[in-house]
């Protein structure tokens, strides 16, 4: 019996999962690239500001808010 609900639970799942896929748009090529773009430079900011968090020396912070900064205006400048 347990076994029956358990594999009912997970039709239900998969089901449920592929509902969702079929309610998103199909991006085009642009929009892929512009959303790999924004993504990559997202973790790139994310890289940047783990590394802030730890640096010590005033240069060397210096350098990683000026990259956070320059980060920051190219993800402004991608369309939405």
């Amino acid at each position: 019996m347990a076994r029956g609900w358990e594999s009912k639970s997970i039709e239900g799942q998969q089901d449920e999962a592929a509902r969702g896929k079929a309610r998103k748009p199909a991006l085009t090529a642009a929009q892929l690239v512009m959303e790999d773009k924004r993504r990559t430079l997202s973790l790139m900011r994310a890289r940047a500001a783990d590394d802030l968090s730890r640096a010590v020396n005033p240069s060397h912070r210096s350098m990683l808010e000026q990259t956070i900064a320059a980060l920051d205006a190219q993800i402004a400048e991608l369309p939405s």
